[in-house]
């Protein structure tokens, strides 16, 4: 288990991270979200051991994290950090020796991930002829190839198309089923929707949301109504407690401020036609975020 306490990072006079505490516990995947510039980065950074806290501590297993548990880590950082020079070989038995594992193992495992992600051919081939998606698969295997109890994933779909984004997230999966703990930070909202249980929002170094996804979304209240059929949309728009009716190819989605507007939505609605689709829905982690980052930026 990770577990960070109460953690403080100035640089100079700079607040970076300000009071962070959160725990991910064994075989759980965990998001850290925020905007550039929100500390996920110097959070990251003091969790692999790379920078000092102010204040505060963190630990895994109830460990200080020292030389002597960074090789059960994984970091896969954001940008690119191959040697492009090198083959996919001669990397992957760096980064693997760097972590304490013999070459005769590195290789055994290398074999594995480069089959499962159908980069055989490149095993010799030198970084840099690679394309953008198969470097990023490279440098996951970099990360994982340790097969680490801690394993940290900043923005880890980065130039992957979608087929090769399932094939990330099968083996993100299987960590988690072999007990390891995951930190996961992307951008792309709908991923962590898909992982992530737990969750904090920085905004300027501080939490400003954390807690369970499901009793997130339960405590924000909003729903959004999904309507397919010709409508009033006007007489929808003027009720008490909607907050917006929009429009797509496809439907008309109408936000509410709870669910105690949805009776009020439906009546207009049964008097429209060709109706085919009346869904209530919790709102999207991305409304969440925008919503919680927006008040932040407001106050």
């Amino acid at each position: 288990m990770l577990k960070v306490e109460d953690v403080t990072k100035y640089y100079d006079k700079h607040l970076a991270v300000d009071h962070l505490s959160f725990e991910v516990q064994d075989g759980e995947i965990f998001g850290l979200l925020g905007v550039n510039g929100a500390g996920k980065t110097t959070t990251f950074r003091m969790i692999i051991g790379l920078l000092e806290p102010t204040s505060g501590k963190i630990t895994l297993n109830g460990k200080p994290i020292d030389y002597s548990v960074t090789d059960e880590i994984g970091f896969l950082t954001e940008e690119r950090s191959l040697l492009t020079k090198l083959t996919v070989k001669e990397q992957i038995i760096y980064y693997g020796v760097l972590k304490g594992m013999k070459e005769e193992e590195i290789l055994k495992s290398l074999d594995e991930w480069l089959e499962r992600f159908h980069i055989t051919e490149y095993k010799d081939r030198k970084i840099k002829e690679l394309s953008k998606g198969n470097q990023q698969k490279v440098q996951f295997i970099s990360a994982v190839i340790n097969n680490p109890k801690l394993l940290i994933l900043d923005e880890p779909f980065s130039g992957l198309d979608p087929i090769n984004v399932e094939m990330f997230m099968d083996a993100i999966k299987e960590f988690k089923k072999r007990g390891s703990s995951i930190i996961f930070s992307s951008h792309r909202m709908e991923h962590v929707e898909l992982f992530c249980e737990k969750l904090v929002i920085l905004v300027k170094g501080k939490s400003v949301l954390s807690g369970n996804l499901k009793e997130i979304k339960k405590e924000y209240r909003r729903k959004n109504i999904h309507i397919i059929g010709n409508v009033d949309k006007e007489a929808i728009s003027s009720l008490k407690g909607v907050v917006s009716v929009e429009e797509t190819a496809e439907e008309l989605i109408v936000k509410i401020e709870s669910d105690e507007y949805i009776d009020d939505v439906f009546k207009i609605v049964k008097k429209g036609k060709d109706i085919t689709k009346f869904a209530v829905e919790d709102p999207t982690l991305n409304e969440i975020f925008l919503s919680k980052v927006g008040e932040s930026y407001e106050g």
